[in-house]
Formats: structure tokens, sequence, C-alpha cells
């Protein structure tokens, strides 16, 4: 579906073979990248694209480049001589940019200690690659290799990149996550959950219908991201709601629910679960917190027993007085607003 030319300077790719290769790919209606070596990327001529660090970017136009404007002129010059239909540039701590004719965006990088980059770029072409025969537009698929990059960079020697942590990875950036993708479904939250822990953070969980939100709901979940790195809510869905509070709920479906939780500082992921209680979720998510409003007591907590016979621990916070959903409609059905 897609080609990769890498010679790594050695020469593979001189004497014409790799603008055979990149008319062959062509004629085939394969994209062709090339991960550039040398100042003269006339061998290239043709490839859909080119992915040259900031170094080697200067070095094909004959000056250093550095700020923004500097690496578009540059990159722009390089298509207008070579016919690339873009060029993908790697800036270190900068990030990347992908720029082409008429568009430059410039992808920022995710801040982490670094340990060795080698491999990073191959790791870049791989990922960029992947995405883009995937179907990934090629700002995306920028973000998503810029997001591995950042892996493998945490890492010593030429590492190898999971997709779980690619994962983590793409939650902890405020690029083309929105906030309606942290709403997963229990196999793709699961995965997320061993990424953290993986990288020793602890992980929390909590659950309810959250039907209307209020600053109860608020409290309880930045009280119970306050005990963990990362939090997850598990959301009952809207026939679960019915089951648990009858049939005239939920008044926001879990849609609606999902999407305004997700969007909280304190939430880093929503499931939504279609029994009665979270039992089976909290098995797969295996937590490391269990946090529950005081209105209960921990042997009342659904799943309190899983978790602390795997070493964890069950939180009760409490509540806010005199804030529910239930109360909240009552007033509007009496016209209140007080």
């Amino acid at each position: 579906d897609i080609v990769i030319l890498s010679d790594y300077g050695k020469g593979m790719l001189l004497d014409g073979v790799a603008g055979e290769l990149i008319s062959i790919c062509r004629e085939a209606g394969k994209p062709v990248l090339v991960d550039p070596k040398g100042r003269d990327y006339a061998y290239y001529s043709g490839a859909s694209a080119i992915t040259p660090n900031r170094k080697e970017l200067g070095e094909a136009v004959g000056r250093a480049v550095f700020a923004d404007d500097e690496i578009v002129a540059a990159a722009r010059e390089l298509i207008s001589a070579h016919g690339f239909d873009f060029v993908v540039a790697t800036r270190s701590e900068k990030g990347m940019s992908v720029v082409d004719a008429d568009d430059a965006r410039h992808i920022s990088t995710q801040a982490r200690e670094v340990f060795d980059v080698s491999g990073a770029g191959d790791t870049v072409i791989a990922t960029f690659a992947l995405a883009l025969a995937a179907g990934a537009d090629r700002v995306i698929a920028a973000a998503i290799a810029n997001a591995a990059a950042g892996v493998v960079v945490g890492k010593r020697g030429t590492a190898r990149l999971t997709v779980e942590e690619l994962t983590g990875a793409l939650f902890r950036s405020h690029g083309p996550v929105a906030h309606k993708d942290a709403i997963l479904d229990a196999t793709a939250a699961a995965r997320l959950v061993a990424t953290w822990k993986d990288e020793g953070l602890s992980v929390g969980f909590t659950n309810g219908c959250f039907d209307i939100l209020h600053a109860g709901h608020v409290s309880l979940l930045h009280a119970a991201r306050s005990q963990c790195d990362r939090l997850v809510l598990g959301l009952n869905s809207d026939a679960s709601v019915r089951r648990l509070k009858g049939p005239g709920r939920p008044v926001n479906d879990e849609h609606d629910r999902a999407c305004v939780l997700a969007a909280l500082a304190s939430v880093d992921a929503v499931v939504v679960f279609e029994d009665d209680t979270p039992l089976a979720l909290i098995e797969a998510l295996k937590p490391d917190i269990l946090v529950k409003g005081a209105d209960y007591t921990i042997d009342q907590v659904v799943g309190a027993e899983i978790v602390q016979k795997a070493g964890g621990r069950v939180v009760l916070v409490d509540l806010v007085a005199g804030k529910s959903t239930t109360g909240t409609i009552g007033k509007l059905r009496a016209g209140s607003t007080n």
C-alpha cells in the first residue's frame, strides 16, 4: 500500500535506483516516502514525500533553517525543485512540520525526558507511513508519528513501540485527540489502563449515571482524580439508567453524558457499561483505587473486594450536600429555580 525508501546514506539508492523504484511505484499508484540522505535530493524526484530532519533540510537548500517560516520556505523550495507532494520535517524538541505548496502545519512535541534519539527517525517514517496507508490524512499521520517518536526517545537504544504505548502517548497529547476520543469501549480502556500502569501511573475508577451534571458530581470527580494519576469513569448506559432510575430517565442520553464528562479535566477516560453495576468493568480494568461517595460504606461498594484483593484501596469522599439530579428534576417540575 505504501513504500518507504531509506539507505541510511550507504549509497544503495544512488545510480538511478531510487528514481526507478519511485517510477515503478508511481505507475502502480503507490505512495513513496523517502528518508533522504546527502545534499542532492534530485535522486528522489517524484517521491510523494521526504522526511528530513531540520539539519538535513537546511543542508539540502544550502542554508540553516530554524524558525517556522524558514522551514516552510525550505520545504517548498524542495517541493518545487523535485516534484514532491509534501515534506515532513522533524524538528527535535520543536516537533514536526508538514508542508505542501499551499499549506503548512506545525505539530508540537510532547515534553518528556529524552534518553536516546537512536531510531527516532525510523519510528517517525514507519509510523507516518502506516497511518497514511491506513487512511489518515497527512497532518493526523504526522501527529501520530510525532507521538510515537516521543515514546521511543524515552527509551534506551533502538527501542520498539507497542500499540498500548502509542495509545497512551496520543491521550497525553493535545493534538489530534479531542475530548470525545476519551470515550472508550472496555477493551480499549483496558489497554490504556495497562499502558498507564506500565508507566508507573496509578489508575483510579469511579462510576455513576451522571445524568444532569451538577456541583456534587464535579466535586466527586475532582476528589477522585486527586487520589490517582489517571481517572477512568464508568458511565451507566441509557438502558441501565432506566432500570435503576425509572422510565423517565435519563434526561440526557449516554452519548451526551459521556461527551460532557470526557471534557472535564479530572476525567481521563469514559467507558459506558450496560450492566446495572460496573463489576465486570472493574474486573477488566483492575484499577488501583476505587472511589465512591461517602453515602456508601466500603462493604456496599461494588468491586471493593476485587480491588482490595489485588492490593488496591477503596476511597470514600464526602458529597456536596443538597446536590442531586433527582432534586434538580424535582425543582424543574415544580417550576422553581431556587
